[in-house]
């Protein structure tokens, strides 16, 4: 799956942690989609979006940096017509790409981007049920829908061989009940799962996937519950379903939950290893710590000079001035790129998992198997772990249960 470039990058930032790996590339801030965990379309919409031919300039950059891969996020992805164009100018130089995206895209357009190399991707999906899952979305109806027709998608055009797949599934107070459902809807279709914990944060410091409603936070009385979930699905993981994030990864979302200082960046005089393993770009091209912070200045990526400044001294003091001021993130990618390069039991599943000979995948899937199966998974009588008196959609839309009804 990967380049030689790309695992050239990944061998040396195993062996001496000063490699670019992996790069967040926000390649627009729209979205179609209005999802209560993130404001990133209100975050990022003060900058341009980057043209084709800054792009290209970007991928040369990268591609003689080393860079391993790019992620390109959003806002949605697949708003930007030009989206293959963009995964074909990153892949042909050897630079890995891959998705994340909300999967409301048509199925000609998943095949225009597999086509183009996109081989390596992630959709988002919080909940089986979903009436629930159009309420995180912002109350979009028949979003959870669209979700299912896309991952079917990709099973029909993605190689079983040479492509990675996950869901997406931010770990909250209306779905701690449904991550377990996620978890073996996940591998019953051959797709990974990785959790990401909600982040909060106030109207005086806005963060691009942070939200500012202030009743997600976790009571003290809930954490228990949050404790009780992570083991229940680190047994699910230890039991062979398809869950990417590592132990202490699941060890400081108890940690980020309950609002205590996380673990992953202690071998790092904790402090964050952007940019040395890791960094992002803003819509407009622009180098960028995270996708929680901006330098004071304009670095395009995209520039002549990128590469020697991105080795230069003052700048690297200039991003640690913010990482050192910053208390931490558990933004999956970020905390799981640190963890694999400088933790030893992580790095040898990390290369396992994608240098050596992955899960067979039972593809294709189609949309109808997935809601049969969705319903199955919904339907078995396990106990779930959910909050006392918490409300959240149960019940299915009146076209869903329409759709599975025709279905039995």
């Amino acid at each position: 799956m990967f380049s030689t470039l790309s695992k050239k990058t990944l061998i040396r930032a195993a062996l001496l942690q000063d490699a670019p790996v992996y790069v967040q590339f926000y390649i627009t801030a729209r979205c179609n989609l209005t999802c209560q965990q993130c404001n990133i379309i209100y975050a990022n919409s003060d900058v341009r979006e980057c043209t084709l031919e800054e792009i290209k300039r970007m991928a040369d950059n990268f591609a003689q940096m080393g860079v391993a891969m790019v992620l390109l996020t959003g806002g949605e992805p697949f708003t930007r017509q030009d989206l293959p164009e963009i995964i074909r100018e990153f892949e042909s130089r050897g630079v890995h790409v891959r998705m994340q995206t909300n999967g409301l895209a048509t199925d000609e357009r998943i095949h225009q981007v597999v086509e183009a190399g996109g081989r390596d991707i992630s959709i988002s999906l919080d909940s089986l049920w979903p009436g629930n899952q159009d309420d995180i979305n912002g109350g979009f109806a028949r979003s959870w829908h669209d979700a299912l027709r896309a991952i079917a998608s990709f099973t029909r055009y993605l190689p079983r061989d040479g492509s990675f797949a996950s869901l997406g599934c931010v770990l909250q107070r209306d779905n701690l009940g449904d991550v377990e459902d996620i978890i073996r809807f996940g591998t019953a279709a051959s797709w990974f799962t990785s959790l990401v914990p909600i982040h909060i944060t106030t109207f005086d410091r806005p963060m691009n996937f942070r939200t500012f409603d202030q009743t997600k936070r976790w009571r003290k009385d809930e954490l228990p519950y949050v404790d009780a979930l992570i083991e229940r699905v680190r047994a699910l993981r230890t039991a062979g379903f398809l869950l990417y994030d590592s132990d202490q990864y699941l060890d400081d979302i108890k940690r980020f939950a309950a609002e205590a200082p996380v673990t992953w960046r202690d071998k790092h005089g904790g402090v964050c290893d952007s940019p040395n393993l890791y960094f992002a770009v803003l819509p407009n091209g622009d180098f960028a710590p995270c996708c929680d912070h901006r330098l004071a200045g304009n670095t395009p990526c995209y520039g002549p000079k990128f590469p020697e400044i991105y080795r230069s001294r003052v700048f690297r003091d200039e991003v640690l001035k913010i990482t050192k001021a910053c208390p931490g993130c558990m933004y999956g990618s970020y905390p799981e790129m640190t963890i694999s390069m400088r933790y030893l039991k992580a790095k040898f599943e990390r290369m396992k998992l994608f240098l050596a000979a992955p899960p067979a995948k039972k593809w294709p899937v189609t949309y109808e198997q997935l809601l049969t199966l969705a319903e199955s998974i919904r339907s078995e009588p396990r106990e779930r772990i959910t909050l006392p008196g918490h409300q959240r959609r149960m019940a299915l839309d009146d076209s869903a249960d329409q759709e599975v009804a025709g279905l039995v």
